[in-house]
């Protein structure tokens, strides 16, 4: 049998975002599969900084993070792309200027505006980062940090077509649905950072297999045709699925594996 890799998405695929837990079927199955000689991977939005707990819960070969910006392979970096300085700069301004707010996210930290949002759901992200130790001292008014990716919220106060036109240029917008938007440098994705760990490790895209549940994961579903979509998902994966397991409350990672002889 050839070898597998493996890649998973983290937040609703591995990690249980109301339980917020990794369940132990799910670490039992990656454990198992890499006994198998397969390799696994993780392949996330969340930027290195924000992966610690995720890297403490499961054992990999190899981290993916900040949607292909930067790559980690057994321990070693392998790829990282900031954005270039005076651009991220640019990007600060034109978020407040156009009425949305939000966090940029690095390899070393996140980093939030200093004092309080108007838009609730960025007060919500900025007290679990902070919480989790994943948000940085530095506001945007700093200048001394560097950052890969980042995510914006919007309300009614928010010139949706304004910012996304000053992006529209070396980003891609990804709509994560209810206000709240993925802002990628366009030529990374979950697809791009798949082909670059695929040809390093010399694996076919037939030995290659992908397990998500929601918008962001769409490029490595159009990537790799061995996907597994999470019970609860986004429905924009449906057309693209292999195989549909359970939730991950429901041990779908387990049950996935165990059906389609990944272990």
């Amino acid at each position: 049998m050839n070898r597998k890799a493996l890649f998973f998405d983290v937040d609703g695929t591995l990690f249980s975002e109301t339980r917020r837990m990794v369940p132990e079927s799910a670490k039992r199955a990656l454990r198992l599969t890499r006994e198998k000689g397969n390799l696994v991977f993780i392949n996330s939005g969340r930027v290195f900084s924000n992966l610690g707990p995720i890297m403490e819960l499961v054992e990999a070969d190899g981290y993916l993070c900040g949607c292909g910006t930067y790559i980690q392979i057994a321990g070693k970096e392998v790829y990282s792309r900031r954005i270039p300085h005076d651009r991220g700069k640019a990007v600060k301004e034109a978020i407040i200027r156009f009425g949305f707010d939000g966090v940029l996210e690095g390899k070393e930290s996140c980093y939030f505006q200093k004092g309080d949002s108007r838009i609730p759901k960025v007060r919500e992200l900025k007290a679990h980062m902070t919480e989790g130790g994943h948000c940085s001292p530095y506001g945007w008014d700093e200048d001394c940090y560097e950052f890969d990716k980042f995510c914006v919220m919007a309300d009614g106060l928010s010139d949706k077509k304004g910012l996304f036109d000053f992006l529209k240029e070396d980003f891609q917008v990804i709509d994560r649905g209810d206000d709240f938007y993925e802002c990628v440098p366009l030529g990374h994705s979950k697809a791009t950072a798949i082909e670059m760990v695929l040809e390093r490790s010399g694996i076919g895209l037939d030995d290659a297999w992908v397990f998500g549940d929601s918008s962001n994961d769409l490029d490595m579903f159009l990537c790799v045709r061995n996907s597994v979509l999470m019970g609860k998902h986004d429905k924009v994966l449906e057309p693209y699925a292999a195989f549909v397991t359970r939730d991950v409350e429901e041990d779908g990672i387990e049950y996935a594996m165990k059906n389609l002889g990944l272990i």
